[in-house]
This record gives structure tokens, C-alpha cells and sequence, in this order.
């Protein structure tokens, strides 16, 4: 049980500060109040300092809306956004309306200890969904644990992100199980691959837990690792890595990055005419890595944990939604974060039918939605899921994609593999 964990958060939270930021340490901003994609006051309105629900239910947001790892965040908005619309037009909670406030957790870790901190003291929001970066996850969620905040994790993948604590849950699918998919779907294109080269960012604690596992699959498949190059999320430049791992002549290279360096990573291998397969990792999950590697992105297999094309009447709801304003398929960050919010949403149904919301204090009603929420069952866009008493999301389907780009580079897709 995670009661053997609570001793450990204050030296995570210490440990993980000294870790560099994920965003290279060039962006400081944590006012969510300076970002463009705030449309939402950060003060919930009509709440008291004892309760949370005199009127509008306040859910916290606290994703990457600025610094390179927005890429991914406004992923997680727009998911968050249609959530907020859809379940408000479905009645709320009980006729009760849920109030997303928002904020900005920047790139590092000390924005989104700021984010959460200003969250649970000043919005005083029930529960918090965030944050975008596993990194950032090791170093907030204890603020959370200690203030008995309920937190989902809507993309942190990482090892024992759940363990971090009782109020700690995630719907994003460790990256042990999605992980291994894509490089046995690269086997099954290549039957012929010998050698592996893998490049990862030491300075992001997601990706040096995701090529761990890529590593150990890469072993488990009986193939040759002939290197393994470091580099980090800032790096632009790849030029030396990829050329020291082409003259060893990979047949798969396997990138476990961000949007932007493995974009740029995977343009600079083309370039230096590397033709094998490429695996992406999870950081590599978006249509924001088309503009930067743009026709040299085509063939990337990338494991997903969300297909648009999953059978559920919900998913065809948020398809909907989410293709009519964006006139595009919705990725795997925009369904997390929408699952996210209705797993508080219909937690905080089922609770509020025991004992209304409104008369819980503020204490009570988060000690109380942490334990519905992690009780229940939800048929969300990412097919039905559930948690174990730890937090960890259990889920049933998952995929992997291939990037399909037109000859120019103009569009892209991600074309699920059957």
C-alpha cells in the first residue's frame, strides 16, 4: 500500500529539484496568468475557505501551457477544455457545474511546484489533473500528498509515479507496458534487424525511465545494442550522436525525447542518410513533432495508449468535439487529459449521490473523492479503465502507430498499425 511511501516524498521532492529542468532551464515563467491559452480566472469563484462547492466545482489544471514542453501541454488543454463542455452539458455534478482552473506549470520543476502549490492554497481546488512531465511529477505531487490533495496524472509515465503517495493516481499507462509494443512492431516490419542504436534525454526523468525499458526489450528480443547515446531536451545540434551511431549501421534506432529535440533528432538522422525504421518513444506522441522533422518524420512507430478509431460511444463524442474545432484527429495527450477530468467527474457523481458535495468541508470532500475515484470503473475515449488501490491505471487496449507524411511535408497523420 502506498502508506509505505508517504516517508519518501520529502526526499523525492528534494531529489528531483536538483534535477535539471526538462525545458533546459531557460524558461522561468510559472504565471499561468501570462499565458495566452488561459481563458479560465485562476480564482474558482463562489468558493469559502471550508468548502470548495458553494458553487461551481473548481478542478485544477497544471500543465505545460509555456516553454518547449507546450507542445505536449496544449495538447492536454484542448482534452481538458472539451471535457469541461462536455460533462457541464451532461448536468456537471448532479446539476452542479465543474470550473476547470488553470495553472501554468512551464517547463520545471519549480513552476510546477508553484502551479500546484497556488492550486490547493489560493484556487482551492478539489483535485488537480497534471502534471505534463513525469520530471515535474517527482517533484509536485508530494506538495499534493501532504496537503491531501487528490492528483490523476494525465501523461506521467515513469516508474513509481503512483507510489509517490495515497493522493497520487495516474491514467496514463506506464511506460513498462505501452513501450515493448512498438519495437515488436518494428520487428514484425523487419524481421531482419540485428542491430539497435538508442538515443535518449539524461536530462528528463521520464525518458531515462522509458529507455530502461526500451533497452531491456531491445535485450529480451534477442537483438544487438551497438550504442547508446545521451543527449538533452534543449539540444538542437545531433550531429555528432547520430553520425557516431550510423557508422555502426543500426537497423533501428529508438529515440526517447521530446517533441521538438526528437523531432529534430529524427530530421538530423535523415538527413545524415540513415534509412532503418525509427521508434519513438511517448515524448514523440504528437502532431507537433510534423512541423519540426516535417516528410522526414514518415515511417516513426510510435506505441500509443489512445486510438481516435477506439469503438467506445464516449470516443466518438470526444472525436467529434475534438475534430470539428481542430479539424484534425485528437492525439493521445488530448484523450488523457479528457479521461482525466471525467474520472473526477464521475467520481464526484457517485459521491455526491452517498452525501452531497456541498455540505462536505473542503478537507473532507478531497479525503473523499481520492477514495471514490480510485474505486470506480470509466468508459472513457481510452476504452474502459480502472485503478489498483495504489493508483495505477489499469487499462485493456492499446496500439501503435505509424507516421504517414505527405511528400511535402505539409500534413501528417499517425496511421494505426491493425
Amino acid at each position: 500500500m502506498k502508506n509505505a511511501f508517504t516517508r519518501t516524498t520529502a526526499l523525492l521532492s528534494t531529489c528531483a529539484l536538483l534535477l535539471t529542468a526538462c525545458g533546459g532551464g531557460s524558461n522561468t515563467n510559472t504565471n499561468a496568468n501570462n499565458s495566452s491559452n488561459n481563458t479560465t480566472t485562476n480564482t474558482a469563484t463562489n468558493t469559502t475557505a471550508t468548502t470548495g462547492t458553494s458553487g461551481a466545482i473548481p478542478i485544477g489544471i497544471a500543465v505545460a501551457q509555456t516553454s518547449n514542453v507546450a507542445l505536449l501541454g496544449q495538447e492536454q488543454i484542448a482534452g481538458v477544455k472539451i471535457a469541461e463542455k462536455y460533462f457541464n452539458d451532461k448536468g456537471g455534478i448532479n446539476g452542479t457545474p465543474i470550473k476547470l482552473v488553470f495553472q501554468d506549470t512551464a517547463g520545471d520543476e519549480a513552476g510546477t511546484i508553484n502551479a500546484f502549490q497556488t492550486l490547493i492554497n489560493k484556487d482551492k481546488v478539489v483535485g488537480i489533473v497534471g502534471p505534463t512531465l513525469s520530471q515535474q511529477a517527482f517533484s509536485a505531487d508530494p506538495v499534493a500528498e501532504r496537503s491531501k490533495v487528490p492528483v490523476i496524472g494525465p501523461s506521467n509515465t515513469a516508474n513509481k509515479i503512483p507510489e509517490i503517495g495515497d493522493y497520487i493516481a495516474r491514467v496514463s499507462a506506464p511506460v513498462s507496458i505501452v513501450a515493448p509494443n512498438s519495437v515488436k512492431a518494428a520487428f514484425k516490419q523487419n524481421p531482419n534487424i540485428k542491430k539497435v542504436a538508442v538515443f535518449y534525454a539524461q536530462n528528463d526523468a521520464f525518458s531515462k525511465s522509458e529507455t530502461e525499458i526500451f533497452q531491456k526489450t531491445v535485450k529480451d528480443q534477442g537483438l544487438e545494442l551497438v550504442t547508446v547515446q545521451k543527449f538533452q531536451t534543449s539540444d538542437t545540434d545531433f550531429q555528432s550522436q547520430a553520425t557516431n551511431a550510423i557508422n555502426l549501421k543500426p537497423d533501428l534506432v529508438i529515440i526517447s525525447g521530446l517533441a521538438a529535440d526528437g523531432g529534430n533528432l529524427v530530421r538530423q538522422l535523415r538527413e545524415l542518410g540513415y534509412k532503418g525504421l525509427i521508434v519513438g518513444g511517448n515524448g514523440l506522441n504528437t502532431s507537433n513533432i510534423f512541423p519540426v522533422c516535417k516528410a522526414l518524420c514518415d515511417g516513426v512507430l510510435i506505441a500509443q495508449a489512445y486510438s481516435p478509431e477506439q469503438p467506445g460511444e464516449l470516443n466518438a463524442a470526444f472525436r467529434k468535439a475534438y475534430t470539428d474545432q481542430y479539424k484534425k484527429e485528437p492525439p493521445q495527450f488530448s484523450a488523457q487529459a479528457f479521461a482525466a477530468v471525467q474520472v473526477y467527474v464521475e467520481a464526484l457523481q457517485a459521491l455526491d449521490k452517498k452525501s452531497k458535495v456541498s455540505k462536505l468541508q473542503l478537507p473532507q470532500l478531497r479525503t473523499e473523492l481520492n477514495k471514490q475515484l480510485l474505486t470506480g470503473k470509466y468508459n472513457t475515449p481510452l476504452g474502459e479503465i480502472g485503478f489498483t488501490p495504489v493508483g495505477e491505471v489499469v487499462q485493456k487496449e492499446f496500439y501503435v502507430a505509424q507516421i504517414k507524411m505527405e511528400k511535402d511535408g505539409s500534413q501528417g497523420k499517425f496511421a494505426f498499425i491493425k
